[in-house]
């Protein structure tokens, strides 16, 4: 792979950036309308809360299967083709929700829509580090989490506007014209990235009772191990074990997933809490979730550029405690809350979230060799869908099993989760940013 420029001239990088902001905002929005909106989904469909959660899962499931191996296609075909194909894909699929009758055709769409985000998430942070020059990429970064902040502010209040009008099939209409305008203006303005030379990983991307389950566990992981042990020998692994040496690396890794575990776990469970147990509105809901991403959007930007100087695993600790105790709030709502009680549990949560977010991207993506930027992008986009699918699965287990107070359960179980990335993140401060232009090899040396 031949060297890249530093980051793009301006006014193309102004450009790029717009391109990849678009494609986020498309991906963003979706989630967090389709989280506000399961409750009515659920009730129009004659669905129990627990079926309806597929709607949600189905999507992150198709992510988190496709997102290492588009990563590692991006690396041989290009981070560019790979984002803008994820975007025809994703706005084709939107159409096809918005065409859904049932729940069973709504689930098939959003598992298509989950691989078309796989190819905007698989290489997003890749495409940010040759938009921008190393010296700036805390701040393309915090922009990027800006932006993830300002569409999940604006998600939950478009979902309730829009289910007080229309249908909730206008839900994923949204984001139709959202992609075309991505793929117009992406097809002009992405940067061409360097292509390595190895081939694609093809055999690394092959591969309800108690006792059914622990079968299952059992072949997961084995065959876990399995690949794992086939990867340790490659050189461009599909899985990139390789970076997972690089302690400052496997941390950011860990926090994200125990971080976006409980940021999901949280996201699924409050509309069904102030929708089912304290009578709000769909449009209420929306807009009392509201305040959490726009606290993101407040303390992101901050961070980004605090984290250009000061440690991760400093800053990220320090915005997870504050998550946690935001969750542990919320879960302590009183019986009657008004919009004050509530809004003031959700603003914490998100800049407790949003100060942790930005400096932990960028310690992931900074850690890992320039080279190897599609696979860190990967494994940035992986570990996030992997907390996010654990987040929701754990919720429809809680409904499936707890008859009462299954919303407040879950809501513990986040800050649990919380308090774990804290702790997992505070670890950092033991290590060293490693040269980001070399990889450790496998038996231990660089």
């Amino acid at each position: 792979m031949t060297e890249a420029p530093d980051g793009q001239p301006l006014p193309q990088r102004y450009w790029a950036i717009a391109t990849v902001a678009l494609g986020i905002t498309m991906s963003v929005l979706d989630s967090a309308i389709a989280n506000v909106a399961l409750p009515t989904i659920a009730r129009e469909m004659h669905a129990n809360p627990a079926d309806s959660i597929w709607v949600v899962n189905g999507y992150q499931l198709a992510i988190t299967i496709s997102l290492l191996p588009l990563a590692s296609l991006g690396d041989i075909v290009g981070y560019r083709r790979v984002y803008l194909a994820g975007l025809a894909l994703f706005t084709l699929a939107s159409l096809a929700c918005a065409q859904s009758h049932t729940l069973a055709t709504l689930t098939v769409a959003r598992v298509l829509q989950g691989f078309g985000a796989a190819g905007i998430m698989s290489v997003n942070t890749a495409l940010i580090r040759f938009i921008y020059p190393h010296r700036l990429l805390g701040r393309g970064l915090g922009i990027n989490t800006l932006v993830v902040a300002i569409s999940a502010a604006a998600g939950p209040a478009i979902a309730g506007l829009i289910l007080s009008v229309a249908a909730w099939p206008w839900l994923f209409a949204v984001n139709v014209p959202i992609g075309i305008a991505a793929l117009v203006i992406g097809a002009r303005a992405l940067p061409q990235t360097p292509r390595a030379a190895h081939g694609f990983d093809y055999a690394g991307g092959h591969g309800e009772g108690s006792r059914l389950v622990t079968l299952e566990l059992t072949l997961a992981v084995v065959c876990g191990f399995l690949l794992v042990r086939r990867e340790l020998g490659r050189s461009a692994p599909l899985f990139p074990v390789d970076l997972l040496r690089i302690p400052v690396f496997a941390l950011s890794v860990a926090t994200s997933v125990c971080s976006f575990a409980a940021q999901m776990l949280a996201f699924v469970a409050l509309p069904f809490h102030l929708q089912q147990e304290f009578g709000y509105s769909a449009v209420q809901t929306g807009l009392l979730i509201t305040p959490w991403p726009l606290g993101i959007a407040v303390a992101a930007p901050v961070a980004g550029r605090l984290a250009d100087r000061y440690p991760a695993g400093l800053l990220g600790g320090a915005g997870l405690l504050v998550f946690a105790a935001g969750l542990v709030a919320l879960a302590l709502l009183p019986q009657r809350p008004d919009f004050a009680d509530v809004a003031w549990r959700m603003a914490l949560c998100g800049l407790g979230f949003g100060f942790f977010q930005s400096p932990n991207n960028r310690a992931l993506i900074g850690s890992a060799p320039r080279a190897r930027s599609g696979g860190a992008s990967g494994m940035l986009g992986t570990a996030r869908l992997l907390g996010q699918t654990m987040g929701a699965a754990l919720v429809a287990l809680l409904f499936g099993r707890i008859a009462r107070n299954a919303t407040e359960y879950a809501l513990f179980t986040a800050a649990g989760f919380a308090l774990a990335a804290a702790a997992v993140s505070s670890l950092r401060l033991l290590q060293k940013m490693p040269d980001r232009n070399v990889v450790p090899d496998l038996a231990g040396k660089t």
